[in-house]
């Protein structure tokens, strides 16, 4: 099988075990490196350039130093994200001085924000490539061969994701995918570069997403991630009496054989309808898992970041779930320090955490992102008061995740299996379908990625439960 995945972000150089690398056979084929930062909709644009590059002549190597072609996927939602993807930029430079033939491109978000003022900033960049035309690098590509360069961030309002090419299907994990269902977002919070960066929601062929569904199940894959920037307003953008919504497209997908588990992210909790809900109570491959970002506890503050939604009608989705699913496990994203927001907005925050008792939380510091309306805000919070907020509810965030997680102890738990784990012999790890990582001994016999096991919990951890097989 030939390598496809995702060379992450400091694994430049670093060998991977025998047989990932199997598919690479000639050494004529010229070779891609591939760095991905940022969000799920990220690694799965890289997987689908990995597979184009391959079929125009390149095969893909986590080596830095052998590539013909270093593609930098990058992320402008969070300034960490973005500050890395530029820091491995300019060390490139270092690399195309000693290699004036290599070709350096930057996709993804920053590409997209940026455009040419990168690559004006950046002369050793070739192609600077937005989302919207991944599918043409290697046409790109040629063209910064001949002229030096290439910028492509045209977007289209009538743009439509293209249609699945099973023949470009190869790679990537064996026991679980990510299908993209849907780009761009419609919602323009005040903070968020999504709309302009990616633009606005486009809702992909049904017929499309359960082919490649259909084919990945076929290949031996059981577990499948439905992706889109918001996943909940699926169908929206389209007219059609017999397209269906998100709900509808979930129980199709749920109903082709093969499909062990089901998962989807990320959610607006706008868009939380009553009827996907219920495919919570209904659809016993879905698994118990919502990742609901809230943002804020605070009213005001949802309010300046256009969330379309107050905390009350959080609550109420919230409550809505856990009748619909008793287990289900509750994540959330939270923003901190935005502009303006005081004490007592925080402290809604913090009340929030005890009020939903959330399984999990991704949590940051507000920072400016460039033509977000937010950015012109002139209410800001001081950087040593967002930190100090910050590392409040992350304190108490990880208590009652760990509260969280001793609710498990004792509970035989179905774990998909991922590999072995890094604890020596007979140790393995999984996910439970509630998402929690799960380490587990089990002496005898090898297990493979993608096969399902029992596991009696006996020990809850800050960012995993440990565990025992239990013998059939």
């Amino acid at each position: 099988m030939l390598y496809s995945a995702i060379c992450p972000a400091g694994l430049a150089g670093k060998k991977y075990p025998t047989g990932i690398m199997s598919g690479i056979q000639s050494s004529k084929r010229r070779q891609a490196f591939i760095e991905t930062f940022g969000c799920q909709m990220n690694e799965r644009d890289s997987e689908i350039m990995g597979q184009i590059l391959h079929r125009s002549g390149y095969d893909l190597t986590p080596e830095l130093e052998v590539a013909d072609l270093v593609v930098v996927n990058t992320c402008s939602i969070r300034g960490k994200a973005e500050q890395k993807a530029m820091s491995l930029l300019g060390r490139l430079k270092h690399a195309k001085k000693k290699r004036p033939g290599l070709i350096i491109a930057v996709t993804g978000c920053v590409a997209q924000q940026e455009g040419a003022a990168l690559r004006e900033r950046m002369g050793h960049v070739n192609l600077v490539v937005g989302p919207q035309n991944i599918q043409r690098l290697p046409e790109l590509i040629r063209q910064a061969e001949v002229n030096g360069s290439a910028i492509a961030v045209e977007q289209s309002p009538v743009f439509s994701l293209p249609s699945f090419l099973p023949e470009l299907e190869r790679g990537g994990p064996s026991h679980k995918r990510f299908v993209t269902i849907m780009q761009g977002c419609n919602n323009f919070c005040t903070y968020c570069v999504v709309p302009y960066t990616r633009g606005r929601e486009v809702s992909r062929d049904p017929a499309d997403i359960l082919a490649e569904v259909h084919h990945l199940v076929a290949r031996g894959v059981r577990e499948i991630t439905l992706l889109g920037q918001n996943v909940n307003s699926y169908g929206q953008d389209r007219r059609e009496h017999d397209f269906p919504d998100f709900p509808g497209l979930l129980r199709r997908v749920a109903a082709e054989p093969g499909v062990l588990r089901l998962r989807f992210t990320t959610s607006n909790p706008k868009d939380l309808s009553p009827d996907l809900m219920r495919c919570f109570g209904e659809l016993t491959n879905l698994c118990p898992h919502f990742h609901l970002p809230v943002q804020s506890g605070s009213d005001s503050v949802l309010r300046r970041m256009n969330r379309k939604y107050n905390r009350r009608e959080y609550l109420e989705k919230v409550a809505g779930l856990r009748a619909a699913r008793a287990d289900i496990a509750i994540t959330t994203d939270i923003i901190v320090g935005f502009p303006g927001e005081s004490e007592a907005d925080f402290e809604a925050t913090m009340n929030l955490l005890e009020e939903v008792r959330y399984h999990g939380a991704f949590s940051f510091k507000y920072s400016d992102r460039p033509g977000t309306v937010s950015a012109g805000f002139d209410d800001k919070v001081e950087k040593v008061v967002k930190e100090a907020r910050l590392a409040r509810l992350q304190a108490r965030q990880q208590e009652i995740t760990m509260a969280r997680h001793r609710e498990y102890q004792g509970r035989v738990l179905e774990v998909m299996v991922e590999g072995e784990s890094r604890d020596g012999a007979g140790q393995w790890s999984g996910r439970a379908a509630s998402n929690q990582v799960v380490n587990f001994s089990a002496v005898e016999g090898r297990l493979a990625p993608g096969e399902m096991v029992k596991v009696i919990i006996e020990e809850a951890c800050q960012n995993s439960l440990r565990g025992v097989l239990v013998k059939e």
